[in-house]
């Protein structure tokens, strides 16, 4: 379930990512470290701004599964004299689906405006009466990563959270970008390193309800035999322009297929690529 879920937002975008929860999230405060202090990353960017707010329908075969919103938002913290941004994506099965597969999750990242990276992850997951919470602080300029479990973890530069990495893969430059070229997003999540990978695949227009998107897609790099039987199982399309957005998601997986589209966009930092 989380790798299924991570493919989604380090992956851009949000296949299951049908969450939604209304209890409001306390938020620990990092701590500053007390002896080596790592250099902190920044990252010019201008694909996203706070405001942004992305809606999608997921659909499991021919239902409509669940619904799924992505939202960026200012925050009134600053860490280390850095500004804050606030990101949350939450949802919900839909319909008929709530009868044997109910979903209501809900993920929140707090990253670091300047260098888009996480400081803190919250994640609340309830999907079909499997739940499970996760709260992890990182710990960035020493390079760590403490959960709720009371563990620390040695973690790479700048590692990304699974929410906070659908943004950071957004400041990537793909203008050069040929295909099989390979991008590696480092990722903690579920007590773990991951790496994401993503492929380049080339340049496509996608036809959606609400009309035709110029695209890049892309195909990140699974694990055989889990979810998805091969690579060619699992593709992402997002738009050829600035703001970089998924519009389009496509997984066979085990046990059926899924599909995201994009319903709604609003607050985007450049006109969308749309025909």
């Amino acid at each position: 379930m989380a790798r299924r879920s991570a493919f989604i937002l380090a992956g851009l975008s949000l296949i299951t990512l049908g969450f939604a929860q209304s209890n409001r999230v306390v938020v620990p405060e990092p701590t500053t470290p007390p002896s080596e202090v790592f250099p902190l990353r920044s990252v010019k960017h201008d694909a996203f701004k706070p405001g942004e707010k992305l809606t999608y329908v997921v659909h499991y075969g021919f239902i409509n599964a669940g619904e799924a919103v992505v939202e960026l938002k200012e925050s009134p913290r600053e860490i280390l004299g850095r500004k804050v941004w606030h990101a949350v994506g939450k949802g919900r099965s839909l319909g008929a689906f709530n009868t044997f597969y109910k979903v209501d999750d809900h993920y929140e990242t707090y990253f670091d405006a300047q260098g888009v990276f996480p400081w803190v992850f919250v994640r609340r997951v309830s999907e079909g009466g499997y739940e499970f919470t996760q709260d992890y602080v990182y710990h960035q300029t020493k390079r760590e990563v403490s959960t709720q479990r009371k563990q620390t973890h040695k973690v790479p530069g700048s590692v990304q959270d699974m929410l906070s990495a659908f943004y950071y893969a957004r400041t990537f430059n793909f203008s050069d970008a040929k295909p099989g070229d390979m991008y590696t997003i480092d990722c903690f999540l579920d007590d773990e390193l991951w790496p994401l990978r993503m492929r380049y695949m080339g340049k496509e227009t996608v036809k959606l309800r609400n009309g035709k998107y110029r695209c890049m897609k892309f195909q990140p790099v699974v694990q055989e035999g889990r979810i998805f039987e091969g690579n060619d199982d699992l593709n992402v399309w997002i738009t050829d322009d600035k703001n970089r957005i998924p519009v389009l998601v496509e997984a066979k997986v085990l046990v059926g297929s899924i599909k995201m589209q994009l319903t709604g966009y609003e607050g985007l930092s450049h006109p969308i690529a749309k025909q």
